[in-house]
């Protein structure tokens, strides 16, 4: 039985290292949370629920006409574990499973998220995470059966609490460390072609 996975994508964050909106940076011609959106739906999740919090409306008229969903989180500075409460609470009843993503990780491709919802496919795992040479971070999918676990997770380390206790459970999708890049000071930037308009 094919499943229906929704994508969760996280861009509600105040981005105080950067000293402003790091998703309102460009790479490519397009802005980062407009991105995010975009490969999210190319690789596959259906619905893409956008999670804002901080300049809720300025990232929302970046992603008019994607077709994604967008969820606001007024708790958003309380962590991330808010935001992806928010998130998981607003994933439809017909949706098997959850994929999170962060709107700063520019470098995850649809071929990656495509390639997680096949291994959830073929296995129906509690877990399918990514490993960046060593490094578990996003994507991660989480099956249906985990979003209660997600819901009641608090501050910044809810979810990664969630994968620790169910790792023996868990796909594990093996990408190269360049993907892992996620974008938090002003040095980050031009080092990696990002600019703001």
């Amino acid at each position: 039985m094919s499943s229906t996975v929704a994508g969760v994508v996280l861009a509600a964050g105040t981005s105080s290292r950067m000293g402003r909106n790091k998703l309102l940076l460009t790479l490519d011609g397009e802005t980062l949370v407009r991105g995010a959106a975009r490969r999210a739906l190319a690789g596959g999740l259906s619905p893409v629920i956008v999670v804002l919090g901080s300049e809720a409306e300025r990232l929302a008229a970046e992603l008019d006409g994607v077709g994604c969903q967008i969820a606001t989180n007024p708790d958003f500075a309380s962590g991330m574990a808010s935001s992806l409460r928010t998130g998981v609470a607003a994933v439809p009843a017909t949706s098997t499973a959850a994929m999170m993503l962060l709107a700063d990780m520019p470098f995850v491709t649809p071929e990656m998220i495509g390639a997680m919802i096949g291994r959830y496919d073929e296995t129906r795992a509690a877990l399918v995470i990514s490993d960046y040479a060593g490094v578990t971070a996003p994507p991660v999918l989480y099956d249906r059966s985990l979003f209660t676990e997600l819901l009641a997770g608090t501050g910044d380390r809810g979810a990664q609490q969630v994968v620790e206790r169910h790792r023996g459970q868990a796909q594990i999708m093996t990408w190269p460390a360049a993907a892992l890049v996620d974008i938090d000071h002003p040095e980050d930037c031009a080092r990696r072609g990002l600019y703001y308009r």
